[in-house]
Order: C-alpha cells, then sequence, then structure tokens
C-alpha cells in the first residue's frame, strides 16, 4: 500500500486530507501532531506498523506490518457538540461492526464502552480523544484498531493486557483473505453516514442494539478509573453483578441490578457473567 493508492480506494468519501504512514508510533498521536498543523475536519491518518498505539485506560495497541488496520480521523468544532461527544466512541464501534456484518457476513457486537467482539473474541478497539477549552471542543481524534490478518494476534506483538480477554481478527472469523483498505473504505463509509445523526435516537438505538451481553448478566468493574493501578485492573475495587438492559442517553451503559434497581455506569469495564446466579430466571 501506498499514499497514491489508498487515495484512490478513498476517492469517493472526498476526504479533505489523507495521511498514509508505513510505520508511525500512534496514529492517534500523528492526528494531535497534525491537529496543530492546522489538519482539517475528517482529515485520516492511516498507517501499516503501529509501535506504540494507545487503548483506553493507558493500554498499549500494536499494529504489525501488513496485520491490522490502524487509523485516526480529526474532527472538528463546532461540527462536534460537546453535549455528545460521549457517543463518539460508540460511533466508531458502530461503524466497525456494521462494516463487518455488510461487507463479511460477520456477527460483530460491541462490548461497551469501546470494543469489538467477533465471536466473543476481541479484534478491535476505538479511542476516542478530545481538546478542550473550558466547556468548548477544539478537536476530537478518532481511534481505530483491528487485527485482521493471524499475525497481529501473536502473543509476540500482543501486549499482556489485552491477552487477558480472548482474542481474534478478521480473516480468522471470515475464514478467507480480507482488504484492509476495502474494509477501511467500508467504516468509513458507515462513519460519516452516521456522524450527522449522532444526537438522534435512531443512532443511540442502533449502537445498543448491536452491544454484546444485552440482556446477559454480567460482572462491571466500576467507578473511578485509578491511573496508578495496573492496566489489568485499572478501577477502584467496586464490582456490580447485574442483566445488561441498554444504555442512557449519553451512552452511559445501564445495567439491571439483583435487587431491582437500574444502575447507570458511565466509567467502567464489563465481562460476562458465568450463568450460574441463582437469581436468573
Amino acid at each position: 500500500m501506498e499514499q497514491a493508492s489508498l487515495e484512490s480506494i478513498l476517492a469517493d468519501l472526498h476526504l479533505p486530507a489523507i495521511r498514509y504512514l508505513t510505520t508511525i508510533d500512534s496514529t492517534n498521536i500523528e492526528a494531535w501532531r497534525w491537529i496543530e498543523a492546522g489538519a482539517p475536519h475528517a482529515a485520516l491518518v492511516v498507517a501499516d506498523e503501529q509501535t506504540a498505539g494507545r487503548g483506553r485506560l493507558q493500554r498499549r495497541w500494536i499494529t504489525v506490518p501488513g496485520g491490522g488496520l490502524a487509523f485516526s480521523l480529526v474532527l472538528s468544532f463546532p461540527l462536534i457538540e460537546p453535549d455528545y461527544f460521549s457517543r463518539l466512541t460508540g460511533l466508531g464501534a458502530l461503524a466497525v461492526c456494521l462494516a463487518l456484518q455488510k461487507h463479511y457476513a460477520l456477527p460483530a457486537k460491541i462490548k461497551w464502552p469501546n470494543d469489538i467482539l467477533l465471536g466473543g473474541c476481541k479484534t478491535g478497539g476505538v479511542l476516542a480523544e478530545a481538546s478542550w477549552s473550558g466547556e468548548r471542543i477544539n478537536a476530537v481524534v478518532i481511534g481505530i484498531g483491528i487485527n485482521i490478518a493471524m499475525n497481529s494476534i501473536d502473543p509476540d506483538n500482543m501486549p499482556p493486557e489485552i491477552l487477558n480477554f480472548p482474542v481474534t481478527c478478521v480473516e480468522e472469523v471470515a475464514g478467507h483473505p480480507v482488504k484492509r483498505m476495502d474494509l477501511l473504505h467500508g467504516i468509513l463509509d458507515e462513519f460519516f453516514n452516521w456522524l450527522p445523526k449522532l444526537a438522534s435516537i435512531e443512532f443511540l438505538k442502533a449502537w445498543e442494539d448491536i452491544l454484546a451481553y444485552r440482556g446477559q448478566w454480567v460482572e462491571v468493574m466500576q467507578g473511578t478509573h485509578d491511573p496508578s493501578s495496573s492496566p489489568v485492573d485499572p478501577f477502584q475495587q467496586n464490582r456490580l453483578i447485574g442483566k445488561e438492559i441498554g444504555l442512557a442517553p449519553d451512552g452511559a451503559l445501564q445495567v439491571l441490578a439483583e435487587n431491582g434497581e437500574v444502575i447507570t455506569v458511565r466509567v467502567g469495564e464489563i465481562h460476562l457473567r458465568p450463568n450460574t446466579l441463582p437469581s436468573q430466571g
């Protein structure tokens, strides 16, 4: 892949600027560098290799050459309203899932808040970052990483904290080769189709409908993120067991606790709970 080929593949999306890099530390970091130099709204950074990609909660996301898809999109104020920033992670994840479903017939789901699952295994993630001036958003970067080929999930290249959750790649589940840039086109097409609907009930429902574990019993590690803790267990010890029932208007997770109370979780991680709870029925 080279710059000219990528521009040709994405030409019908009419992106204002594209940067393709053979290797980079992080596409999100490169996007922020570009923003400082005047990157326009909808500018795109794509890398074949990412050596220090950033995931949620200070986790790393490595992209090996030829093995994965790593890219970041620049979004600018006032096109992104502050009230809907928390929905942008869901937008990125929804775009990936819909592209995998429509173009490859793969049963992609979103593990709240930002993981892409295939067959119950993690195959990608989304990281939304913003620059603020008071309550005003200056710019947003949406970073997306997806495991495509088998070498993308080699334990030598995957950080230990990711391996604590089962991982897979698109080609393993699809059973055939997948062209990374064709998938990128499908994701971006979905992303820009849904972006104008970010504030709508239609968007929230589409996100909610594609949630993994919906209607199932889950264990939620919630509360305040402790940045001094291990990436494996980054939350203070506040665990909730309940049934995942959907999303709040801001994209927070709603869980029905065993006592019948609906708990809204804005910071946390979820895991599927084994079907051994006596209160299930």
